[in-house]
């Protein structure tokens, strides 16, 4: 495919080069943050002030990546339409579920999703690796590790964030490492496909 520059300055955000492969490198430089909430909320800050401070800040933001489904097709791949925070739980001293107490987020927040043609789907994040029926107790289509604390960081440089997501496991068991690392090929593949159409299409307003 042929594409043409990017419209306007998008920072892609990645957890991990296990799924930075070919297709993507051919495309993209993201920043590259490290896995679990923590880490791509230090990255992230980190790399938005730098930018900040170049008077570069990026017009987009965008969480990319892999997540972990029993709703959702594996292999497919998935703009995030709401993110939420599996972790926090704060209701002893009356606040909701998913809110950092004193914070001013939602529980759910919703992100945008402007490419025609690629499923949405809703997506929670925490700090543990979802397997076999823990998935009952997540009130969302996927999981990850990284899309609400990149976005938490983006909304402190004022920067908007969207997501797009890879399904790598989910059915079944997780039997270590290489049952997360299977399929990270071909969404490398599919995702740098959703990038192309992302490039070609400009970024949400």
């Amino acid at each position: 495919m042929s594409r043409k520059p990017l419209p306007r300055r998008i920072l892609f955000v990645m957890a991990t080069d296990h799924e930075y492969r070919e297709h993507l490198r051919a495309r993209i430089q993201p920043l590259i943050t490290g896995v679990g909430p923590i880490e791509p909320a230090i990255g992230t800050t980190i790399g938005l002030e730098q930018l900040r401070i170049a008077n570069e800040l990026p017009d987009l933001v965008v969480s990319l990546g892999s997540a972990g489904s029993r709703r959702c097709e594996l292999g497919g791949v998935y703009q995030i339409e709401s993110v939420s925070w599996r972790d926090m739980d704060a209701s002893p001293i009356g606040i909701p579920t998913g809110v950092t107490p004193f914070a001013d987020h939602p529980a759910l927040m919703v992100l945008p999703t402007p490419l025609a043609g690629v499923p949405n789907a809703s997506l929670s994040t925490g700090s543990d690796i979802v397997v076999g029926d823990r998935y009952a107790a997540v009130d969302a289509d996927l999981v990850d590790m990284e899309t609400f604390a990149v976005l938490r960081a983006c909304q402190r440089f004022g920067v908007p964030m969207m997501g797009l997501r890879g399904v790598s496991d989910g059915p079944g068991e997780l039997n270590g490492v290489s049952g997360w690392t299977g399929l990270l090929p071909l969404l490398d593949e599919r995702l740098a496909a959703v990038v192309d159409l992302l490039i070609l299409s400009g970024t949400p307003e």
